[in-house]
């Protein structure tokens, strides 16, 4: 698309090799926005640059893996020495590792954690402190229906995108009087490469399931990152209309 509504916008957008990541980098490029696209796969990540760029946009990719403090430190110390500004963060990044609670590893439960949420912290962190010279900014962080209605085996994933709201809520207070903006977006059911890979145990049928695509959540990504100057968007929701979420548990 293009529409030009966040022409000259400087975005970091991490994992943007693939998934939702990718979408939003490339609608938030089709509004006019310069994306830094970060993830750990080269590959992947030069593939979404070139999409973006072959249609117009512009995009840069570094590669960064969220769980390094000193990857971290580095991506901001680059878009801050290339760019001087950071207009908006979309913590994406994150993945899964199913198991049941009495079953899961404490590496299946630091390795969720640390991409899902120490992750979206160290981001957080570094935007800020960009943000907060410069007088402003937005932070987005990608969360999940999850974060209140878990399914089974899932405790890893449930817990990491809970403690999302929470340092989404701790940032839109702290980020308040700088006039810097933190929300989450709660996806249900996409179609991704990780959500459609093979069933846990315990959630057989779930790939049968209703299923938005990561287009349609990109857009609410963008709808919520393009409120009015001095407006914020906490929280939204975003699911197909036929899935189970109300009543459900």
């Amino acid at each position: 698309m293009s529409d030009d509504s966040m022409t000259g916008q400087v975005i970091v957008v991490t994992g943007a090799s693939s998934g939702i990541g990718r979408a939003i980098a490339i609608d938030l490029a089709g509004r006019g926005a310069h994306v830094v696209a970060t993830a750990r796969s080269t590959d992947r990540l030069a593939a979404t640059v070139v999409s973006i760029t072959d249609a117009g946009g512009s995009a840069q990719a570094i590669l960064c893996d969220v769980t390094s403090a000193a990857d971290v430190h580095r991506l901001f110390t680059e878009v801050d020495r290339t760019h001087g500004r950071i207009d908006a963060l979309v913590n994406n990044a994150g993945i899964v590792a199913p198991a049941a609670i009495d079953e899961m590893t404490t590496e299946d439960w630091r390795t969720v954690i640390d991409v899902n949420l120490t992750g979206p912290f160290l981001c957080t962190r570094g935007a800020f402190a960009i943000m907060k010279r410069n007088g402003g900014g937005r932070i987005l962080n990608i969360g999940s229906i999850s974060a209140s209605v878990p399914r089974p085996n899932s405790a890893n994933y449930a817990a990491s995108k809970a403690g999302l709201v929470g340092l989404t809520r701790a940032t839109a207070i702290e980020g308040r009087p700088h006039g810097i903006a933190a929300g989450c977006l709660h996806p249900g059911n996409v179609a991704t490469e990780m959500r459609l890979g093979e069933e846990p145990e315990g959630a057989e049928g779930w790939n049968a399931e209703p299923m938005m695509t990561t287009e349609q959540v990109a857009r609410a990504a963008a709808l919520m990152l393009n409120v009015e100057q001095g407006t914020t968007a906490y929280e939204l929701t975003i699911l197909p209309i036929e899935q189970d979420f109300l009543g459900r548990g």
